[in-house]
């Protein structure tokens, strides 16, 4: 008799739970941006790559956001990548291909990568991944 009490009690009190904690879905975290993915008015969306390369100095593969910007993208990598040893991974401006760019180590997910951004206000942006 006891256990039929207590078995009970038992469901009653999940009973309760599930009125006072309905079952909502947890929001799942925001994913940190990386190499093909671009923020949109606090969104992210994904940015199609195209892998033009590998740069010749650090093995790096390099990565533009259109096949026409691959010329451009390799030389922006090239410029950055023979500052890496001064710069130690700070970020660090180069000129290339006519223009200025910020570069700098971003954390992706999981591993991190190289990012150069033309500071002219084109939106171009090339990455350097392992």
């Amino acid at each position: 008799m006891r256990s039929a009490q207590l078995g009970t009690a038992a469901a009653s009190l999940l009973a309760v739970a599930a009125v006072l904690w309905p079952a909502v879905p947890a929001a799942a975290p925001a994913p940190i941006p990386a190499p093909g993915w671009a923020s949109a008015h606090g969104t992210l969306a994904p940015v199609p790559l195209v892998v033009c390369g590998t740069d010749a100095t650090t093995g790096l593969g390099v990565s533009a956001e259109r096949a026409g910007s691959c010329a451009v993208a390799l030389r922006v990598a090239a410029a950055y990548t023979r500052t890496l040893s001064r710069t130690r991974g700070a970020p660090t401006e180069v000129r290339a291909a006519g223009a200025t760019w910020v570069c700098r180590e971003r954390q992706g997910d999981p591993h991190p990568y190289q990012e150069c951004l033309d500071t002219g206000h084109s939106g171009r942006r090339v990455t350097l991944t392992s």
